[in-house]
């Protein structure tokens, strides 16, 4: 049996490289493999274009894009009606119907444009390969939304068990751009959702990453969109608040007793059973103050009897 991954991996190499998509769709018929399951459609000969019926073409599972541009979908079925589809889509048969591998957006506006059929190459596929040739699609020639490429580089980091190190060596690229792109997906869903609508850019994303507290993250992000902050901008209010914050740690951590006294604090509770705080005094190296709670009468009374 043919290593389906290994020839993953020679396929996804292209996937950011100059080559036109024309060229990987032609190349795709250089080295078919047999899908799991007989092909039940006799009609259509693999490897042969044909005219199917648009209502017996389903989507490709695997397809990583979930958001169109309808006016650049208006313009390409324009571009239909006019000259006719240019280059056709390619599927798979399944059944007595087909499924696509690539071309959603050609079979998307084939649909605006009125048309009944379209011209289409069959192949056989794997269910690997159909995932492969749909981020070929996507990333290579057709830009995928900020999160949707994440979204696409951390299915395919998944699905078949890579390291982004082992991802970005497949897919031709630093892993560094891959692990950016990825850790968006940490992001809190409202500024996920501010970097799919475009009021906020990646670099406004990536600097929101930095900012731990929810809360926090998603009012920055607002008040980046409502005062059209730059980057920059939003980067310096960021330092701004993690300065502050830092030196509120240190503060604290100033504050806090000495072990030793820490400890002379455990033992007034044990002795006293109630919370003790031992103050020194500022600038008198052996002055300050011992505070002890009482929380009702009875505890100040009980603490009286032990003291007494």
């Amino acid at each position: 049996m043919v290593d389906t991954k290994k020839r993953l991996g020679r396929g996804l190499n292209s996937l950011i490289s100059t080559t036109r998509m024309e060229h990987i769709e032609q190349n795709i018929a250089d080295v078919p493999e047999p899908i799991s399951q007989p092909i039940v459609n006799k009609k259509v000969m693999v490897n042969s274009v044909a005219d199917l019926p648009i209502e017996k073409i389903n989507t490709n599972p695997h397809q990583p894009r979930n958001q169109w541009d309808e006016a650049k979908l208006l313009e390409l079925s324009n571009s239909i009606k006019a000259n006719g589809l240019v280059q056709p889509i390619l599927v798979r048969a399944m059944g007595d119907h087909y499924q696509l591998i690539a071309g959603e957006r050609r079979l998307r506006a084939s649909k605006m444009a009125g048309l009944t059929n379209i011209q289409a190459i069959v192949r056989e596929a794997t269910e690997d390969q159909m995932l492969e040739w749909a981020l070929i699609e996507n990333i290579h020639r057709s830009d995928l939304n900020t999160l949707e490429r994440a979204k696409a580089y951390q299915r395919y980091i998944t699905e078949f068990s890579l390291t982004q190190q082992q991802a970005a060596e497949k897919l031709g690229e630093d892993r560094s751009t891959i692990s950016n792109y990825m850790r968006l997906l940490d992001l809190t869903p409202e500024v996920q959702d501010m970097l799919m609508g475009k009021l906020i850019t990646m670099g406004h994303a990536r600097a929101l990453l930095s900012v731990q507290d929810r809360h926090e993250q998603i009012e920055l992000a607002r008040h980046a969109v409502q005062k059209d902050w730059s980057v920059r901008e939003l980067e310096k209010h960021i330092r701004n608040i993690l300065s502050s914050q830092s030196t509120s740690e240190e503060q604290a951590v100033k504050n806090q007793p000495s072990p030793h006294i820490q400890e002379l604090q455990k033992e007034f509770m044990r002795t006293i059973g109630t919370r003790v705080t031992i103050k020194q005094g500022n600038g008198k190296k052996h002055s300050g103050k011992v505070i002890i709670e009482y929380y009702n009468l009875d505890d100040f009374d009980r603490i009286r009897e032990r003291l007494t």
